[in-house]
């Protein structure tokens, strides 16, 4: 059986518990035999359906022939999913202390576990130490990766845009150096571009400067929300390599720069909403690398950032995908257990209409990001629809995010029977703002402070208007 988009399981909780649809799934013009049968069984009796359940899609219903997963990337799609049911979710709790010796010891031991079953690495090329999956077989597999963030790193697959970038611009030496390890999950890579004096959504206006001295690139500037820097063995720096009046998207470089490089100075590691990725804040102070490290052809940095970048949106994507399926698949479970007011949830209207709308979202994110994926399968850039897929699931999480409705639905469990659902609310809130992009709520206190004496005179003032009449009331004597 194919697998199941969520529309399916919807038919007998929402709006259309009457009525046949015909759009099963949003793919097929004409319901599927079990969808038909489900409808007419309905539409004989109204006791024929019982009390109604919302369900979370991917384990019944009907799913049409655009995007279909194909045949032979089920098996490996769904031992991926047992994987992370059965080994991952059991000690997410754990994993979520990322600093502790036990939490690292495990992750030590689900990567063991997960070469040993032939999943690490899944989309990496062959030629490079990977399994080689095509790049639309990799994005089905990695929704199922993203339902939990600490699958990532325990399947290997947190390392994929690196190890591509290196296998397409790095020089043999560094090839050899950093590439096998990197795949093999021995080290970690970091991505530096995005800088604190430089609005992120237009890099042309970066700031860090790269210099040849002899045989030496000197770097000099400041990075932050550098992805993994913490951990990492080498980070790949954007930076200005040529003179002022280039041409923006001409003017800068990649270059290779080791964590342990003299001038190389982690400031501080950065505050983000959801998995924290070891983000940090790098000073280069006339950071010395040799000329060698640089990546690519001198000038094409931007290039190379857009052949990284463009395929690691359609990851994410699929990730924020998995944690809103997740999610819903909570909520569903959580409304068909919770009992009030004399029904379950399930039973509650309103209820239903908010698993009907999250279904909807979820699956528009889904179509949209499977679209762009084609296109890019194709060698098209897609750029595009990139975009969209982008804004596409900013304003879903934006608007009725999944998480959030799992979470107003647990409400009444203990807190921490829920942190699941916090956790991908708060992926999904990062996942909403474009890379690179941060925000800050500013904080002023005057308006307050202000508002506070002015509500205290009104306080004073009729306090003396209510003593006044009192005792008017009681002397019965204007002059006493």
């Amino acid at each position: 059986m194919a697998g199941t988009p969520p529309f399916c399981g919807l038919q007998r909780a929402a709006m259309f518990r009457s009525r046949g649809w015909r759009r099963c799934s949003g793919f097929r013009a004409e319901r599927c035999s079990a969808c038909s049968a489900r409808a007419a069984s309905a539409a004989s009796s109204s006791a024929a359906y019982g009390p109604p359940r919302v369900q979370s899609g991917h384990k019944s219903g009907c799913e049409g022939p655009m995007f279909e997963v194909p045949e032979s990337v089920r098996p490996i799609r769904e031992q991926v999913r047992q994987f992370i049911e059965e080994r991952i979710y059991p000690v997410e709790h754990v994993l979520d202390e990322r600093n502790d010796a036990e939490a690292q010891e495990i992750m030590f031991g689900l990567q063991r576990e997960a070469k040993k079953a032939g999943l690490w690495a899944l989309g990496h090329p062959l030629e490079i130490g990977g399994k080689g999956l095509p790049f639309m077989d990799y994005v089905y597999v990695n929704e199922i990766v993203g339902r939990s963030e600490h699958a990532m790193i325990a399947l290997g697959t947190h390392s994929l845009q690196d190890s591509i970038m290196l296998n397409l611009h790095a020089s043999p030496e560094w090839r050899h150096r950093f590439l096998r390890p990197l795949v093999a999950g021995e080290i970690f890579p970091s991505f530096g571009m995005t800088e604190p004096e430089v609005a992120s959504s237009d890099p042309t206006q970066l700031q860090t400067r790269a210099v040849l001295d002899g045989d030496e690139w000197v770097i000099t500037g400041r990075k932050w929300f550098t992805t993994g820097a913490k951990i990492a063995a080498y980070t790949t720096v954007m930076c200005r390599t040529e003179p002022e009046g280039t041409p923006h998207h001409s003017a800068f470089s990649m270059i290779i720069v080791p964590t342990d490089t003299p001038g190389y100075n982690i400031v501080r590691e950065t505050p983000v909403m959801g998995m924290h990725g070891g983000h940090c804040e790098v000073q280069y102070d006339n950071v010395r690398v040799p000329r060698t490290n640089l990546l690519g052809e001198q000038g094409k940095g931007f290039l190379i950032a857009q052949e990284r970048l463009g395929p690691g949106r359609i990851f994410h994507c699929m990730r924020w995908l998995g944690q809103a399926q997740r999610a819903f698949d909570l909520m569903c479970e959580r409304a068909n257990s919770r009992f009030a007011f004399g029904s379950t949830l399930s039973q509650k209207q309103q209820i239903q209409v908010m698993v009907f709308e999250t279904a909807a979202e979820i699956q528009a994110c889904r179509l949209l990001t499977l679209n762009a994926a084609e296109k890019m399968d194709r060698g098209d850039p897609a750029r595009v629809e990139i975009g969209l897929t982008r804004y596409g699931q900013s304003s879903t999480y934006n608007g009725m995010p999944a998480a959030g409705f799992g979470v107003q639905l647990a409400s009444g469990a203990n807190a921490i029977s829920v942190a699941d659902a916090v956790h991908a609310e708060l992926d999904s809130l990062a996942g909403s703002l474009p890379q690179g992009v941060e925000i800050a709520y500013s904080y002023e206190t005057t308006p307050f402070v202000e508002l506070s004496i002015e509500k205290v005179v009104e306080t004073l003032i009729e306090a003396v208007v209510l003593v006044f009449l009192v005792l008017l009331l009681f002397l019965q004597n204007l002059r006493a």
